[in-house]
């Protein structure tokens, strides 16, 4: 049997595709199957010797949650960097060079297809979203603070060096601040009647192909505001992880918290389950491998 080489294996786990990546990393690491599927079930995951064949061998693919939580288990069995088995499970074929789901299909409001025309999609799409984490805090007031988030973005083509952010207030609210990280604003377009401001994110330079690139930004409230009932973020593609967190002023805290999706603007927000509050006043969710469409929280009041 071939020897994988350290060299080998990560240059397939850069370019794949997934079922090569997979089985040069079990070869290289001198696991067998079973043994694999041992240590799976020791994480508290359940993954039959029949799969780990079929995927090693390209007969299937992991696409449910459950199965790609397996796929984030074997990264770590295997001694791999963090996604790199994830990212090879990106959209594909027709997928991932097709169109998105259109955003005016995720915002309810019409005008958020020309803020984002006046920007320019340039290069966008050729971007995978690894992790996103938005935090949202509430104040006393029942109101929404500030809005941050954190994503990790991979490269598909060489050159991309931006991303457009859309945020839209439940209650059409205008942010009065805004913040950045490892990037910077470019071109900043508000509708104000809507409530949408959508922001070009400058990277520090053109990104390689496979390459990945960290940033943050945010934006803040500094005036009192209406009350607010929920908050969430759409996406357009399928997303490897999304964490949303929402921390609440201790003085003014929900009766009841649940995670909610719709999969377009047009159709009713549904709950999905219940959601406990830490006691540090936090509630929150995680999840992997999801599809398009809006995912969120709701809480209600007393």
């Amino acid at each position: 049997m071939q020897t994988v080489t350290e060299e080998d294996l990560l240059q397939m786990l850069q370019y794949g595709p997934f079922n090569v990546a997979l089985h040069a990393a079990i070869q290289a690491r001198g696991l067998s199957l079973e043994s694999l599927r041992r240590r799976l079930e020791q994480q508290g995951i359940a993954v039959s010797l029949s799969t780990l064949s079929y995927w090693q061998r390209g007969r299937t693919r992991p696409e449910r949650a459950d199965s790609l939580r397996a796929v984030r288990g074997l990264e770590v069995i295997l001694e791999l960097p963090r996604h790199s088995l994830l990212t090879l499970l990106k959209p594909s074929g027709e997928r991932a060079a097709g169109p998105w789901l259109p955003v005016e299909e995720l915002c309810p409001e019409p005008g958020v297809r020309d803020l984002i025309a006046e920007i320019g999609e340039r290069g966008e799409r050729q971007l995978t979203g690894l992790s996103l984490h938005d935090l949202n805090v509430v104040g006393r007031g029942r109101d929404l603070r500030e809005v941050r988030t954190r994503a990790v973005f991979q490269a598909q083509q060489r050159g991309v060096d931006r991303w457009i952010a859309v945020y839209h207030h439940p209650h059409r609210v205008i942010p009065s601040s805004r913040t950045a990280r490892g990037c910077r604003f470019g071109r900043v377009r508000v509708d104000e009647a809507s409530g949408l401001i959508a922001a070009e994110l400058l990277f520090d330079r053109a990104l390689a192909r496979g390459e990945t690139y960290l940033l943050e930004y945010g934006f803040g409230f500094d005036e009192p505001g209406p009350v607010v009932l929920e908050e969430g973020r759409g996406f357009r593609t399928p997303q490897h992880e999304y964490l949303i967190e929402v921390r609440f002023h201790p003085a003014s805290l929900p009766a009841r918290c649940y995670r909610t999706w719709r999969p377009d603007a047009q159709t009713a927000l549904k709950d999905l389950t219940d959601l406990r509050m830490s006691s540090y006043h936090s509630v929150h969710f995680i999840d992997f491998g999801m599809a398009t469409g809006y995912h969120g929280m709701r809480w209600e009041w007393d």
